[in-house]
């Protein structure tokens, strides 16, 4: 890694050690929210930097779909083991089995925006004032409109018009009875700078990031990893590819790529030359040109 890079991931390091350090300080019962993806894994790491040699003062919350991957769920478990820290998990099939949810019919069917009321619901069971998430302003558009933190109101809602500035890194957390915060530490960083930062510290990771063979499915230009949660439409078949995930997230919606990538470094390169956004090939972002911001107003990651 060319030593300027490292100036810049460090300094990118120090700012969000930064940030989880103020949300420490500032709120009462935090969690950090974790999907088991790169992002909140980096964000894991981080945590158990900055508040080091101490364990984070904050669990890490899952929510649950019910479509993860089988590696996910493996890895997680694994991390949490070995860092000792307390781990929440909430499920979306609870949601459904109270009524608080409907589960989507057809063939694109997904469980990614009823995340939002298990997520809420999981906040308020808790008692959380802040949550802290691994979004970066580079992912999405909406997500671009973000600051490091991010009011909701008492619904859990987002109104990017009543954003409050934060100059010199001064950060205003004030907020009535049932509101909370969404804190992303990770704002500043790119998908170039989190896979640089995974080499440095040599980070471990899901195999699901790396190439391997899997079946897949090319459904509109998506191609979608063989499960249980998916069927097949009239004319499609599976098939062997090499390939990998740029993002982890359900089964039935999250894209693969075809990819040589075997290691970190591959990976470095691949993603320096790449010229699709990572959630490009992700199923969930694709249903309207909004559909992101949507999300987030009604209490979305």
């Amino acid at each position: 890694m060319h030593s300027y890079n490292l100036s810049h991931i460090k300094e990118l390091e120090s700012e969000s050690i930064f940030v989880m350090r103020e949300v420490a300080a500032l709120f009462e019962k935090p969690v950090l929210m974790f999907s088991g993806g790169k992002d909140s894994i980096v964000m894991t790491h981080l945590a158990a930097k900055a508040f080091y040699p101490a364990k984070p003062p904050f669990p890490l919350l899952h929510i649950d779909t019910g479509h993860n991957f089988p590696e996910t769920l493996e890895f997680r478990d694994r991390l949490v083991k070995k860092l000792g820290v307390q781990l929440e998990v909430k499920t979306v099939q609870e949601s459904i089995d109270k009524g608080r949810v409907k589960e989507e019919k057809g063939p694109n069917a997904s469980r990614n925006s009823l995340q939002i009321v298990t997520l809420l619901d999981a906040l308020e069971a808790l008692g959380a004032d802040a949550a802290l998430g691994g979004a970066r302003r580079d992912e999405e558009k909406a997500r671009a409109k973000e600051r490091f933190f991010s009011h909701r109101d008492e619904f859990g809602q987002w109104d990017p018009k009543k954003q409050r500035p934060e100059l010199w890194n001064l950060f205003n957390s004030k907020k009535e009875m049932g509101e909370h915060f969404r804190v992303f530490p990770l704002s500043n960083w790119t998908e170039l700078d989190i896979w640089q930062y995974i080499a440095y510290e040599k980070i471990d990771l899901p195999v699901l990031y790396f190439t391997h063979e899997r079946e897949v499915v090319n459904r509109n230009g998506t191609l979608l990893a063989k499960s249980d949660f998916i069927s097949l439409l009239e004319g499609e078949s599976y098939e062997t590819k090499q390939i990998r995930f740029r993002t982890i997230g359900d089964m039935t919606c999250t894209g693969a790529v075809e990819s040589k990538a075997f290691s970190v470094e591959d990976i470095v390169e691949e993603v320096a030359a790449a010229r699709v956004t990572e959630r490009g090939g992700r199923a969930d972002d694709r249903r309207s040109e909004t559909s992101m911001e949507d999300r987030k107003r009604e209490g979305y990651f």
